[in-house]
């Protein structure tokens, strides 16, 4: 083989070959470089279209649980806009390819005259969670020809989407979901709107108009969607009719929500088509249903399928016992209030191994013994509200991932709180409520978990004294994370006994934290758990459903505490419903009461509380719901904004009281002898109730 080298010989001009090469490699780089920088007069064009667009919004915070950053406060006249946050350029031209504004706190009103749209070389657009109060989309967005991507949700705009959208022939990702989101659809779809974006847009692999009203647009529309689509969602858009069956003809399909609509009929058996589906999502479709074949042979053939959501869909005529022939990808299966009836399905697992498993059949009527898991990794389970019975399953304490443990309103699940449970360390939700389970409660339920934020043993038969295990540093504690924002401690309609475990008022963190920006408050995408509240109004048990978990929730009502209310409780600032009601506590009700000052229901009902109510009751401003009856407290009633829109019932049963709106009147040094006209309170009038004091009590 011939040997190959470079000669260093030295050429006419002084150089070497080898030199030679080298000095050509350097200046083509250097003209590389040279020519990657923009044209003078197109990068002044660039930069300032970019700095009118940055004047013409002010920056504030969403009320959305993103990370949100001002991207545009790096945009600084004199410095290169090609490094400016969320810009993309082109560096051969020096053109703006790419603006990714996202979660960028910007507000104002998007104008059709503004710079952005001079930016004619755009590809990508990402204008997503922003605040263009009161903007419409305005139909300049159809001049971007060059487009790929929009993305305009979660930006209050609102009015009706431009046909002009569907001139973006290149685009593959549209998404315009969630604006006036959660309370209401702010952006509609006329018909012929949608039929030409969808006749047009060929090239479409995703497409989410969640939250758009497309309540005039006809199902027969989505038979032209393009065949490209490999996501498609559609939720909370005011569809009816029929499920076109057409649909089935979307072989590149892979994540398809129409859930929370109108849809009537039968889930269409072509869906069987959709093998390349990995998520399906059908959910409130109320007029909806399930047939058993079309279930099963979805089921069976949708092989890659690992979501599957028929929430609220009639699935009466299906057998429970045919979800056992779950498809081995499956890992998340959600079929709650579904009208499923019939003997708990046996070895029903989830064969994934994907530890995020998720399943959840609460509220249907399935009976009979919980099956055991064969599998250690469900995340997320819940069978609450059916007609379960016998003990738990040992399984179930064996799922180490375990977050979300739910099996409230079964009645008949007896039997102990296995200790296993302390294994269950990443245990976020526990509801074990309204079943007929007993003995003493394990002595790590107070620090098993360092996530833990909601316990609800609400409803049961336990005994014995509280474990004592809480600590500063281990109990129920807050998280700073935006999932951790359900703080609920639950132990009422039991038979508890001891002192009053104000021990742990240090720990329960969460009902401390005073959120000034109302983090706690903010939608949440994920897991959600529904506490509701049940009130007696003269004697009859009154429901009130689904209020969301975000509150703080403190009831020990209802069992056999004993000793006074220390003022520690005062630390609980946070706090919106406590209920010490129907216990032997003593002492006086303290003043440090008068601190919770986002507190919206009070009960201190049926003790042997004695003394005069705090004044500083009377300053909360959220106080809906007061019972102080039956207890032996004296003297007047404090007067307050709220407290003047109670009636005597919230303090009937202390016969030493005085003032509005007893009927007995106070001297000034706080006696009562005289006593007052009837009241205007009428007994059949139920008009006042959420003014009245009534007792309450929690449950799931």
């Amino acid at each position: 083989m011939p040997s190959v080298y470079f000669s260093s010989k030295p050429t006419a001009m002084g150089l070497s070959p080898l030199s030679l090469s080298f000095f050509l490699i350097l200046f083509h780089f250097h003209s590389t470089l040279s020519s990657s920088s923009p044209p003078p007069l197109c990068a002044h064009h660039q930069s300032l279209s970019l700095l009118q667009f940055k004047q013409s919004f002010s920056i504030q915070t969403t009320p959305f649980p993103f990370k949100q950053y001002p991207k545009t406060e790096s945009w600084k006249e004199g410095t290169d806009y090609c490094f400016w946050d969320g810009v993309t350029c082109d560096f051969q031209t020096g053109l703006v390819t790419g603006l990714n504004l996202s979660s960028s706190m910007l507000h104002g009103t998007l104008h059709s005259n503004n710079s952005l749209f001079s930016l004619h070389h755009l590809r990508k657009l990402d204008l997503s969670d922003n605040n263009f109060t009161s903007s419409h989309i305005s139909s300049r967005f159809g001049q971007f020809s060059n487009l790929t991507h929009l993305n305009l949700s979660l930006s209050s705009f609102e009015g009706q989407v431009p046909s002009e959208i569907s001139h973006l022939s290149k685009l593959v990702s549209l998404d315009l979901s969630r604006n006036g989101f959660p309370i209401m659809a702010n952006l509609q779809f006329e018909p012929l709107s949608f039929d030409k974006i969808v006749r047009n847009l060929t090239k479409l692999r995703e497409l989410d108009l969640s939250w758009v009203d497309m309540s005039l647009v006809l199902p027969g529309s989505l038979m032209n969607l393009s065949s490209s689509l490999s996501w498609l969602k559609f939720r909370f858009c005011g569809l009816q009719g029929k499920i076109p069956s057409s649909m089935g003809k979307l072989k590149h399909l892979r994540y398809l929500d129409l859930s929370f609509n109108y849809f009537t009929g039968s889930i269409p058996y072509d869906f069987e088509q959709l093998t390349e589906l990995v998520s399906l999502h059908l959910s409130w479709n109320r007029y909806l249903s399930a047939e058993p074949v079309s279930l099963y042979k979805i089921v069976q053939n949708l092989t890659k399928l690992r979501e599957l959501n028929l929430n609220s869909i009639d699935m009466s005529l299906v057998a429970p016992n045919s979800l056992t022939n779950l498809s081995s990808s499956l890992s998340s299966l959600s079929l709650y209030n579904c009208g499923l009836q019939g003997k708990f399905p046996e070895h029903l697992d989830l064969h994934s191994n994907n530890l995020k498993e998720h399943l959840d059949l609460h509220s249907n009527n399935l009976r009979g013994n919980i099956s055991e898991f064969q599998h250690d990794s469900l995340t997320y389970l819940d069978l609450s509200n059916n007609n379960l019975h016998g003990t738990i399953p040992s399984s179930i304490f064996k799922q180490e991932h375990l977050e979300f443990l739910i099996l409230a309103s079964n009645s008949k699940l007896t039997g102990e709180i296995s200790s296993s449970i302390c294994k269950l360390r990443s245990l976020q939700v526990l509801d074990l409520s309204n079943n007929s389970l007993s003995g003493f409660t394990p002595l790590c339920l107070g620090n098993f978990s360092n996530s833990l934020s909601v316990l609800h043993l609400g409803m049961n038969n336990h005994q014995g004294t509280m474990p004592s295990t809480f600590s500063k540093d281990n109990g129920l504690h807050i998280s700073t994370s935006v999932e951790m924002i359900w703080k609920i401690f639950d132990i009422s309609d039991n038979n508890f006994s001891g002192p009053l475990p104000t021990r742990y008022f240090n720990s329960l963190e969460a009902m401390m934290a005073s959120d000034h920006n109302m983090i706690y408050m903010r939608f949440s995408y994920t897991n959600e758990y529904v506490y509701s509240i049940q009130i007696t109004w003269k004697g009859v048990e009154i429901e009130f459903e689904k209020i969301r978990s975000k509150i703080r929730v403190l009831d020990l009502s209802d069992n056999s505490f004993t000793g006074e209310i220390e003022q520690v409780i005062g630390k609980l600032k946070a706090l919106q419903q406590l209920n010490l009601s129907h216990n032997s506590l003593t002492g006086h009700i303290q003043s440090s009461l008068g601190l919770l000052t986002n507190l919206e229901s009070l009960d201190l009902s049926s003790n042997l509380l004695t003394g005069r109510i705090p004044t500083e009751l009377g300053g909360l401003t959220f106080l809906g719901t007061l019972n102080l009856s039956h207890n032996q407290l004296e003297g007047p009633i404090p007067s307050g904004v709220q407290f003047s829109t109670f009636n005597a019932t919230s303090f009937e049963g202390n016969l030493r009281l005085c003032g509005f709106p007893v009927l007995k009147e106070c001297y000034r040094d706080g006696s009562q002898e005289q006593s007052l006209p009837p009241s205007s309170y009428n007994e059949g009038d139920d008009s006042t109730l959420f003014g009245d004091g009534f007792g309450w009590k929690a449950f799931a």
